[in-house]
């Protein structure tokens, strides 16, 4: 049975929400599911923009079905070659022998890698390159590259005939849709840790290239904005657009502080809950306090973007930095975290390590600053809760600084 939304303007979303997957990219965490998004286009041509995951392919060809009516499809547009979107490609290729896939060089490249066989790729191909347009029956389709945001060959699709921007990966979201395809019943403003962990995991990285694209968007006329994951938008998208702004410039969105530790005996668990209790005390409000064995990566990731204080605790393990604190502060890197105020606890019952482990790691990180260290042997002891206390209030003293 299909399910399809109208979007308006003779554009249709044709997409699959998947409450299956437990791992994105087997990798983060989605209690929500995913949506993959695919658009139609019923215009005097037909067109078709990305297709969907694997798992989800049933349904995605009885909704393009539906929406075709036993017509030809004209033109496969593909946006982005990773496999939750490009996964029915060669079956829509052999059941629609007359479609055109509409690709760049790069995605021609990416296809024939991910689909060698069963297809004469090249006969099929409309190449375009960067700011050509297409006419689709009535409207004009105009393609933007944007590469790295977050693969190489991606572009993105402007319909400046109904002034619709089909964005590919960016301003997408973790979690599948309930009913509300657009915003326009969905509060986008509840959903933004979701945004902000899908943007931060996902694209993080590539800061420039985003504001890259964020620059071209700022200069379309649009109306809509169709993403391959999460709400289609229609509303708030200076909200939205501000905080990709921020993500994309490493810029903390709150001055907030956020606490990650690590313990396997609750020591530096204490010691981190104790500097708390001083911040507190210092009047510092919406304390965030993580245990990073406990809290997917993705969660941790995403809080750094936000947050613009960091308080990193963590005992020595093995001679060296305890493991999850460890990987934590390589997706920190990765993800090219910059700009924060730091601090560092460390805990080492005969031979510390974790300070300067971690200070390594954070001296990697651009624009950063270290507002203090405090290091105990195996538990902490009153001269060492004095310390916590100091540090609290040069945190506290450097988050009212404007």
């Amino acid at each position: 049975m299909h399910n399809v939304y109208p979007l308006g303007s003779e554009i249709y979303w044709i997409g699959v929400n998947d409450r299956r997957i437990d791992l994105f990219e087997n990798h983060f965490p989605v209690p929500d599911g995913v949506s993959y998004n695919s658009y139609f286009i019923d215009d005097e041509e037909t067109a078709v923009l990305d297709t969907a995951d694997n798992s989800v392919l049933t349904q995605y060809f009885s909704n393009l079905e539906y929406v075709l009516k036993g017509r030809p499809l004209n033109y496969l547009i593909v946006q982005h070659m990773e496999p939750d979107h490009c996964a029915g490609l060669a079956h829509l290729a052999h059941k629609y022998p007359e479609t055109k896939i509409v690709v760049n060089e790069r995605t021609a490249c990416f296809i024939k890698q991910f689909f060698p066989e069963g297809v004469d790729w090249d006969s099929r191909f409309l190449l375009v390159t960067n700011g050509q347009r297409l006419k689709v029956g009535k409207r004009e389709l105009t393609f933007v590259f944007a590469p790295m945001v977050h693969w190489p060959e991606v572009m993105v699709t402007y319909d400046a005939t109904h002034r619709v921007l089909f964005s590919a990966d960016a301003f997408g979201s973790f979690g599948a849709l309930s009913g509300n395809i657009t915003n326009e019943r969905a509060d986008v403003r509840s959903r933004i840790a979701e945004y902000r962990r899908y943007y931060t995991n996902i694209v993080g990285k590539y800061g420039f290239q985003t504001s890259k694209l964020l620059g071209i968007a700022a200069g379309l006329d649009f109306k809509m904005i169709c993403p391959l994951h999460g709400l289609v938008l229609c509303r708030d998208f200076d909200y939205l657009i501000g905080k990709y702004q921020k993500w994309a410039t490493y810029q903390p969105e709150e001055r907030a502080v956020m606490i990650a530790f690590a313990s396997m005996y609750h020591h530096t668990e204490n010691a981190a809950e104790v500097l708390a209790r001083y911040l507190d005390a210092e009047g510092v409000e919406e304390i965030a306090l993580y245990d990073v064995s406990r809290l997917s990566q993705s969660h941790l990731v995403a809080e750094a973007f936000r947050c613009s204080h960091i308080v990193l605790a963590a005992p020595t393990y093995m001679n060296e930095l305890y493991p999850e604190m460890e990987h934590f502060l390589h997706a920190l890197r990765s993800r090219g975290v910059a700009g924060r105020q730091l601090a560092l606890i460390g805990n080492g019952s005969w031979a510390p390590q974790a300070v300067k482990v971690m200070s390594g790691l954070v001296a990697s990180l651009p624009r950063t600053k270290l507002l203090g260290v405090v290091e105990f042997m195996s538990s902490l002891n009153e001269a060492k809760e004095r310390e916590l206390q100091g540090l609290a209030q040069r945190i506290a003293a450097s988050l009212r600084e404007d």
